[in-house]
């Protein structure tokens, strides 16, 4: 038995809860049944300083009555509390303005197997056999910085975090649909603060997330936030310049995931977006392709349906530069006159093209430019792409870095960004549900 998953007599309540919604006068429902649990350790220098455990459970009830829609959200499911909220929640829809677009998604467009909540293969069994002692055990064999030094640093403090947790999710709607996900994960964080030898604290993060605890790196992550620590003594500074830019895998999300939303349809409805009627046309490098692969086995993210209920499937997003799938719910494809896709990419996969596998790779075919490790604020302007962010680093020159920069911001336009693409390595990071890798642009503005 998978502990904290939903039972059958809460499945049973989900059920109950639609028949009586729909008793009341609702003309379509749908319920979402969303369970976690998790166990958390924390090490601050070698000791546990901190154990928690929580538990959370909540549905959601989707209501559609007289052409209006609403949402409501409860944690107790005993039926008399519930039968009082649904009669409530259902005059509140009442009250609302009319919308003809509000409906679920049609029958053939939804999930059909998806019943056990592990035909993915994302929960671990393993999970129910973790003890406090075991997790505490686990974290402190994590532990590798406190009392390190070395010539010009010393470790002033590390901070390690390890936890586990389940998650357990169904839905349920008035015209039959029943489908679930179910996935465990084993999470584990690590900051070290070091004193270079002028006295400056510098601090390094690194961490990993897996469905299986046999995968979860353990024992390499206090050694990589130590060495990402360290790596930051002697920065210099980097005049402004417009030169080529290396973007790390742990952070080239925050160049990925404006191109995703400015897809939505919302976006795109409400004119927020920097993409409106790109769709079918080339509008990007050559070497960008975004391709959503959300039903990969044992991968993180994977998913088999969205939050209608709509069967995910492996979907192009950006090909070859080209603008292949906006995302569009039912609602919004009513709305837009859009056939309806996705609600949003599930596990965005950015493409391989180009020659070089890494960051290293990347740094000897350019020559030299800045690596970008770490954001720093800044923000973008979703309608025009416009973006500012403030950036650290490393400069290289000849294919290696040669010190570390700080306090850099760069500049520019996701339009012009892209297309000034030169590669896209081989590194994503698995733990990610955006299968990202480094990438790498010419002609960046950089400004001190």
């Amino acid at each position: 038995m998978i502990p904290w998953s939903i039972t059958p007599e809460e499945a049973g309540i989900m059920k109950w809860s639609i028949e009586t919604a729909l008793g009341m006068g609702a003309s379509q429902v749908r319920a979402t049944l969303n369970k976690s649990m998790m166990d958390l350790v924390q090490m601050r220098d070698g000791e546990v300083d901190k154990v928690s455990h929580s538990g959370d459970r909540s549905l959601t009830l989707n209501i559609y009555a007289d052409n209006r829609y609403g949402t409501f959200s409860v944690n107790r499911l005993d039926k008399e509390h519930l039968k009082d909220f649904i009669a409530r929640s259902i005059s509140i829809v009442r009250l609302l303005g009319e919308d003809r677009f509000r409906k679920l998604a049609p029958p053939q467009r939804k999930i059909g197997c998806a019943t056990t909540g592990l035909e993915l293969g994302l929960y671990d069994s393993g999970y129910g056999n973790m003890t406090p002692q075991r997790r505490r055990e686990i974290a402190a064999d994590a532990c590798g910085a406190p009392g390190r030094s070395a010539d010009g640093w010393k470790v002033i403090s590390e901070e390690l975090e390890y936890s586990d947790s389940i998650y357990d999710m169904m839905i349920m709607d008035s015209e039959g649909l029943e489908c679930r996900h179910t996935e465990s994960s084993f999470e584990i964080g690590c900051e070290t603060t070091i004193a270079d030898s002028e006295g400056n604290r510098l601090s390094g993060f690194w961490w990993d997330s897996q469905s299986f605890l046999s995968r979860l790196d353990t024992l390499g992550c206090s050694r990589k936030a130590l060495e990402r620590a360290v790596a930051q003594i002697g920065p210099k500074a980097f005049g402004s310049c417009r030169t080529n830019m290396i973007v790390e895998n742990e952070v080239a999300s925050k160049l990925v995931n404006p191109l995703i939303s400015a897809l939505n349809a919302f976006s795109l409805q409400q004119g927020n977006s920097f993409l409106k009627d790109t769709l079918g046309k080339k509008v990007f490098s050559d070497g960008l392709s975004i391709t959503d692969m959300p039903l990969e086995q044992g991968a993180n993210g994977a998913r088999l349906f969205d939050s209608e209920g709509v069967a995910a499937a492996v979907r192009p997003i950006i090909e070859n530069g080209t603008v292949k799938t906006y995302f569009v719910n039912t609602y919004m494809s009513g709305k837009m006159g859009l056939e309806p896709t996705l609600e949003d990419a599930i596990r965005p996969v950015v493409g391989s093209h180009g020659p070089w596998k890494d960051t290293s790779e990347m740094m000897a075919g350019l020559g030299e430019g800045i690596l970008v490790t770490g954001f720093n604020g800044g923000n973008s302007n979703a309608a025009t792409g416009d973006f500012s962010y403030g950036v650290e680093g490393f400069a290289f020159r000849g294919g290696k870095i040669v010190h570390p920069v700080r306090e850099m911001v760069i500049t520019g336009n996701f339009m012009e960004l892209w297309n000034n693409l030169a590669g896209i390595g081989c590194d994503a990071r698995t733990c990610m549900s955006k299968i990202i890798p480094s990438l790498a642009f010419t002609n960046v503005d950089f400004s001190a």
